[in-house]
């Protein structure tokens, strides 16, 4: 609630000051000129939507798919993390928008490249965080749990599991972010549809107003999928998202 109250106090400073200092609308549009343009172009911006919106939730969820049992081989195996794990931090090295064009080259004009540039965005903070979760289980509990004639797979599931779910919603929750750059990286290379090919029209034609709607419905877009993710680490672990709240009320 407090957020939303500040995000209001701000548009109205913004309002008032664009309409105070006479602010040219091709410089800087008011909150009520881009509200105004989302309604009149709701029907073109909410087509754009969805083609952006599937490239972010499939790129996203092969991520997630793809980082999870990474970073679990890489928790369990000495040897394949000090081969692996240079190999990732270097390919984060590389510039998203470098590689975008080359993946247009290989997949075609399609969503493939959309989706692979979200999925590389998303990939490497999911593994950190996961990685890093699994290897924070005590090592004392998963060896008292093999003396006690667990399996390796029933020590993994019964303590890392437990001790990196924390870890891996940090992740996901910093790749949800991510996951938006990707798609309109991708659709700034080479697409004929959504909302990073509208805001390369709208500059084009030096259409500011457009421009800051676009930059809205990313925003919202954004926060919707991280709120998303929220809620469901509220469900999966009220109790650390309940000692959390609890230190913040402190």
């Amino acid at each position: 609630m407090d957020g939303l109250l500040v995000s209001m106090a701000l548009l109205l400073v913004w309002e008032a000051a664009v309409r105070i200092g006479q602010v040219p609308a091709y410089l800087l549009p008011p909150p009520s000129a881009v509200a105004t343009r989302l309604v009149a172009d709701f029907h073109g911006i909410l087509l754009h939507t969805l083609t952006t919106a599937g490239e972010i939730l499939l790129g996203f969820g092969l991520a997630i798919v793809v980082s999870i049992p990474m970073a679990a081989l890489l928790a369990q195996s000495r040897s394949a993390e000090r081969v692996l794990h240079p190999i990732l931090v270097l390919s984060q090295t590389v510039p998203k928008v470098a590689v975008a064009p080359l993946l247009v080259v290989w997949f075609g004009f399609g969503l493939t490249p959309k989706i692979l540039i979200a999925f590389t965005m998303c990939f490497f903070p999911i593994v950190v965080d996961t990685l890093t979760g699994f290897k924070s289980a005590p090592a004392q509990l998963r060896w008292l749990a093999l003396s006690t004639g667990a399996t390796r797979w029933q020590a993994f599931v019964h303590f890392q599991v437990p001790a990196a779910l924390p870890h891996i919603f940090s992740g996901v929750k910093v790749a949800s972010t991510l996951a938006i750059v990707g798609a309109v990286v991708g659709e700034f290379v080479a697409a004929d549809r959504g909302l990073g090919y509208q805001l390369i029209v709208a500059n084009g034609a030096l259409d500011v107003t457009l421009s800051f709607t676009i930059l809205v419905v990313l925003s919202v877009m954004g926060v919707l999928l991280y709120g998303l993710v929220d809620v469901i680490e509220r469900l999966v672990l009220p109790w650390h998202v309940s000692q959390r709240a609890h230190g913040g009320g402190r």
